[in-house]
């Protein structure tokens, strides 16, 4: 196969994957109004393990770097934050 058609394979899935992040921040904001009417904290450290061990657990199952998928989830949960704190206004977020 040649690398055009590689590459134009990776520009795919890298559009899907941003796609999900889009949903994934969508999603987000809806957590972000539970938590403003329910009266919670935007950074739940008990979810961010959670979602760190799991990371974890799926990319060893998939043979990839467990520690490279926690940083890019990390970075994912920082997005999340930061929006819904921009969806409560104590953000500088629309």
């Amino acid at each position: 196969m040649p690398i055009e058609s590689l590459r134009e394979e990776i520009n795919r899935i890298d559009r899907e994957i941003i796609r999900l992040i889009a949903k994934r921040q969508a999603v987000a904001g809806k957590i972000a109004k539970v938590k403003f009417t329910g009266g919670l904290p935007v950074h739940d450290e008990e979810r961010v393990k959670a979602v760190l061990e799991s990371s974890f657990d799926y990319a060893v199952e998939h043979k990839i770097n467990p520690v490279h998928v926690q940083r890019i989830m990390l970075i994912l949960i920082e997005m999340s934050e930061e929006w819904q704190r921009g969806c409560s206004g104590d953000g500088n977020l629309p």
